[in-house]
């Protein structure tokens, strides 16, 4: 397999405070990676980096092979960030706009053509929004919005999904058939990277972990990862550490 994102010693610090220091990890293509660790601990940061958002101090990201400084296959890159289902609250557009956005950065200032719509359409049917169509964002649950915006991604042709705790504010049974998804899209070659802070979702659903806090402290199978001290050196006493969900 191929990289889908390979980071060599990359560091980054909010003025004089670290937050990332000598970090490197690779993720191979198809690979579900699930990232963890305290609140505070580089973990938005290391995926803001990750995706070209926010540049390094010190380090290199690549993507499929790419220098980010150089990557231009944006498309290729869905990302749903830690406020998505916040923001689509205040978002007075239809799930199908939403999912069209996803077509915008191969039409450019065009107008979507009829292979454009249809990929649209089969988004929304892979995530099973087709009938919320013409429903506002901002008057769906928390768990229909991750389902749009994830339709969004689907549509732009992603072949690396970045989820930063995606199911903040999404009832039990909308969380678990969200995993669901992104099991069956992992499946089919999705290339997938999580932010959770539920434990026990990451290491029974990813098939690597990276665990982190400022430091890079396990980054393996999560057999591996249980049988490590990873925990306890990231959070400071696994005592605090409890599988829960927002």
């Amino acid at each position: 397999m191929t990289d889908a994102v390979r980071i060599e010693n990359v560091s980054f610090s909010y003025g004089e405070a670290p937050a990332l220091r000598d970090v490197s990890l690779t993720i191979a293509e198809g690979e579900f990676l699930g990232l963890i660790g305290p609140n505070g601990s580089g973990k938005t940061t290391l995926l803001s980096v990750m995706l070209g958002l926010v540049e390094p101090d010190e380090g290199s990201v690549e993507l499929f092979g790419e220098p980010i400084e150089s990557f231009e296959d944006g498309h290729r890159i869905g990302y749903v960030s830690q406020k998505s289902t916040e923001k689509g609250t205040a978002m007075p557009v239809t799930v199908e706009e939403v999912v069209e956005m996803g077509r915008y950065p191969h039409v450019g200032s065009g107008r979507l053509r009829e292979e454009d719509h249809q990929a649209v359409e089969a988004a929304m049917a892979r995530v099973d929004i087709t009938d919320l169509a013409d429903r506002k964002l901002n008057t769906l649950s928390g768990g229909q919005r991750q389902r749009a915006f994830i339709a969004r991604a689907l549509a732009s042709d992603a072949d690396l999904l970045a989820l930063d705790e995606p199911t903040v504010g999404v009832d039990a049974e909308s969380r678990d058939r969200f995993y669901g998804l992104l099991d069956e899209l992992n499946s089919e070659g999705i290339t997938i990277v999580l932010i959770e802070h539920d434990i026990g979702v990451v290491t029974d659903r990813a098939s690597r972990i990276a665990c982190l806090n400022t430091e890079l402290y396990h980054h393996g199978d999560p057999e591996s990862f249980h049988e490590s001290d990873a925990l306890e050196r990231a959070y400071g006493s696994t005592g605090q550490v409890v599988g829960h969900h927002h």
